[in-house]
C-alpha cells in the first residue's frame, strides 16, 4: 500500500489565493436584554493550502465563525464567502450541495454511524452523493492514518483515537476544497491527538489542503501556520509561526 500522501490526480484549486473568508459577519442570539453578539462584524480570510487555528476563551464566537464558515449555521449579517461564492445567500438545498462536493468536516464527537465499519463511515459522504473514492487514494489515505486492519470494525470496536482517524479519513477522502475542524483532538489522549494533527500538519504540506481548526489546546494551535484569536465576537489578534507557548501568553492575555 502507498505510504506518501501524494494524490492520483490534482482536483485542488491553486495553492495561492483565499480559500474562505467572512465579510461583516454577525451572528446574533436572541433580543432585547437577552441579546448575546456572538459574532459582531468580523471580517477575516483563510488562505489555501494553510492550517489555520482559530482560538479564543470560552464564549468567544471561535465555533459560532467555523459553524457560519461550513454553512451549517446563519449568519445574521454579512456574508461568507467559499473561495468566489457566496454560500451565506444560497438556499439549503444549495448549501448540501455545497457541504457534500467542497467541503470536509472533523468534529470532536467523531459522528460515526455506529451500524456501518470503518470503511463504510469513511466513504459514506461519497456514497450518499453517488460517487466512488479513487481506489490509490483511498488507500493512501487508510495507510496514512494506519487504519487497514480495522477497516472492517465498527465505532463501538475502536478506540477513540481510532474512530477520530476514521473521521479524519472521511473528511479527506473526497479531497475537499476546504476541511473545517471543531475540537478535533478534544476527547483524545496526548498521543493520539499528536498523531491526528501530525496527519492534519501532513496533509496540508504534501497535499495542499485548506484546514481551518477550532481548538482550546495551545499545544494543537503549534501545528498551525496561523493563529486568530476571538474574544467576545470580535477578531482581536493573530499569530504567525505558533509556538505552543506563544499562544498560551496570548490566551492568557485575552484571559482564555
Amino acid at each position: 500500500m502507498a505510504d506518501t500522501l501524494t494524490p492520483p490526480a490534482p482536483s485542488a484549486p491553486a495553492a495561492t489565493g483565499i480559500a474562505a473568508r467572512a465579510v461583516g459577519a454577525s451572528k446574533i442570539y436572541g433580543s432585547g436584554e437577552a441579546e448575546v453578539r456572538a459574532l459582531d462584524n468580523i471580517s477575516v480570510e483563510f488562505e489555501r493550502s494553510k492550517l489555520t487555528a482559530i482560538m479564543g476563551p470560552s464564549g468567544s464566537g471561535k465555533s459560532t465563525l467555523l459553524h457560519c464558515l461550513a454553512g451549517l449555521d446563519r449568519l445574521t449579517a454579512g456574508a461568507i464567502y467559499l473561495g468566489d461564492a457566496e454560500i451565506s445567500s444560497m438556499n439549503e438545498k444549495q448549501l448540501t450541495v455545497i457541504r457534500r462536493d467542497k467541503l470536509g468536516f472533523i468534529f470532536q464527537a467523531y459522528n460515526l454511524i455506529p451500524t456501518l465499519d470503518a470503511l463504510e463511515n469513511m466513504t459514506l459522504p461519497m456514497s450518499l452523493a453517488g460517487r466512488k473514492p479513487d481506489a490509490e487514494w483511498l488507500d493512501t489515505v487508510v495507510t496514512t492514518v494506519r487504519l487497514g486492519d480495522r477497516l472492517k470494525h465498527r465505532p463501538s470496536e475502536l478506540s477513540g483515537g481510532q474512530q477520530q482517524r476514521v473521521a479524519v479519513a472521511r473528511a479527506l477522502l473526497s479531497r475537499p476544497e476546504i476541511v473545517f475542524a471543531d475540537e478535533p483532538t478534544g476527547n483524545l489522549d496526548s498521543k493520539s491527538g499528536a498523531e491526528i494533527l501530525t496527519f492534519m500538519r501532513k496533509a496540508v504540506d504534501e497535499l495542499g489542503q485548506t484546514i481551518v481548526m477550532v481548538t482550546h489546546d495551545p499545544g494543537a494551535a503549534a501545528y498551525a501556520d496561523r493563529v486568530v484569536f476571538l474574544a467576545d465576537g470580535h477578531i482581536v489578534d493573530e499569530l504567525a509561526a505558533p509556538t505552543a507557548d506563544s499562544v498560551l501568553d496570548k490566551m492568557r492575555s485575552l484571559g482564555g
